[in-house]
């Protein structure tokens, strides 16, 4: 392993680096509750309940195929809330529900957010914080994502918002990793060149690729559940691999105790 940089800014991901995620299964059902009630109310009968949770199925699974395609071209954009719910959801329903979803897109899509997974802070995200904080190092999240305010609340709510100093998601900026804009906002936002910054995440296809693509000082790897279920060859490989915040605070800080700068301080 080549020597690393010591960074100007640490770029992370969201799930798989700083939470860790489980799925709920139910999530379908539940959601399906909650729509279907608030059709029936608008005076949009025509769809049952089960006809709402298959369509919700449906589209996770064909937005996860999506999602893998979205890994291959050199510039991708973001699935919109309301293309996911006219498009995947909802193509072919009744014209008035197909309305009601387009007109509550956004919402539908925090909620469906809030109900797919639990979350949890991953031990040692807070002993990387103090970490950073010491060498000077801003800390920032870069990730994709449906809905950005799910995870902008679950970080306001655990306090660990307080301790960054920028978020930055592909909802609202409008392109998804592996596209480098992503990182490049951020190391704008942070005026660091990308070229001094690491980015950490938990898969080749998004995260590693977009490192290398975006031209970062550093693409760390951080091992989380599916890190290795790569949906195709990926030829991309990380500068580091960590299991863990843990693994990731000794990283920063051997880069900042023991190592000079690289190149990349000298352009």
């Amino acid at each position: 392993m080549n020597q690393l940089i010591r960074p100007a800014a640490l770029l992370l991901d969201f799930g798989g680096v700083v939470v860790a995620t489980t799925n709920r299964p139910s999530w379908p059902e539940e959601l399906a509750t909650e729509l279907h009630h608030d059709l029936q109310a608008a005076g949009c009968h025509e769809l049952t309940h089960d006809d709402i949770v298959s369509d919700l199925r449906a589209a996770a699974t064909a937005d996860s195929h999506w999602k893998n395609a979205m890994s291959r071209p050199a510039a991708p954009v973001e699935m919109t809330a309301h293309r996911y719910w006219t498009e995947f959801v909802a193509a072919d329903w009744p014209p008035a529900a197909l309305a009601f979803v387009t007109a509550h897109a956004l919402v539908l899509c925090h909620r469906q957010g809030e109900l797919r997974q639990d979350r949890e802070t991953r031990a040692g995200t807070v002993e990387l914080l103090d970490a950073a904080d010491r060498f000077g190092v801003p800390a920032a999240i870069v990730s994709n994502a449906l809905s950005g305010s799910v995870h902008r609340d679950y970080l306001r709510n655990t306090g660990l918002d307080k301790r960054l100093a920028l978020q930055v998601y592909s909802d609202e900026a409008g392109v998804r990793k592996p596209n480098p804009e992503m990182i490049h906002l951020a190391a704008r936002a942070l005026d660091v060149p990308a070229a001094r910054a690491w980015y950490v995440g938990d898969n080749f296809d998004r995260d590693v690729l977009c490192g290398r693509r975006a031209g970062v000082g550093a693409s760390v790897l951080m091992e989380a559940r599916g890190t290795y279920e790569r949906p195709y060859v990926v030829r991309a490989e990380p500068d580091a691999v960590v299991a863990d915040p843990y693994g990731l605070r000794d990283l920063l800080i051997t880069a900042c105790t023991q190592q000079g700068p690289g190149p990349a301080d000298d352009a």
